[in-house]
């Protein structure tokens, strides 16, 4: 059974910082390139950062480039997403999204909910 959990959602001031965790299970981590999504509230779900199946390849949507930063830990079949210099408009549901590198459909977890508010 495939299992992607997120931790580390919180409620944090504008400015702050959080870590975003991601653990996988029932798959081949190795073979997976990881994303982070995010959805806020009545908007659609959009791409913030993906890393490749070794950690050498990022990319970031343009809203959070140089404040997140996406990494993978394969021995721990983990993928973080720190996240610096928090907006309020960076407030969504973060979801953890896996896709084989063959292609195919993609795995999902459940979401963890970052809130940024003073």
């Amino acid at each position: 059974q495939v299992q992607l959990v997120e931790s580390g959602g919180d409620l944090v001031q504008p400015g702050g910082s959080l870590r975003l965790s991601c653990a996988a299970s029932g798959i081949a981590f190795r073979s997976y390139a990881m994303s982070w999504y995010r959805q806020a509230p009545g908007k659609e779900r959009e791409l913030v950062a993906v890393i490749g199946l070794v950690g050498g390849t990022t990319d970031y949507a343009d809203s959070v480039k140089g404040r997140f930063t996406i990494s993978r830990d394969n021995p721990k079949n983990t993928v973080y997403l720190q996240m610096n210099i928090l907006k309020p408009e960076d407030t969504a549901v973060y979801y953890c999204h896996a896709l084989h590198w063959l292609g195919g459909n993609p795995y999902w977890g459940q979401g963890t909910q970052v809130t940024v508010s003073s």
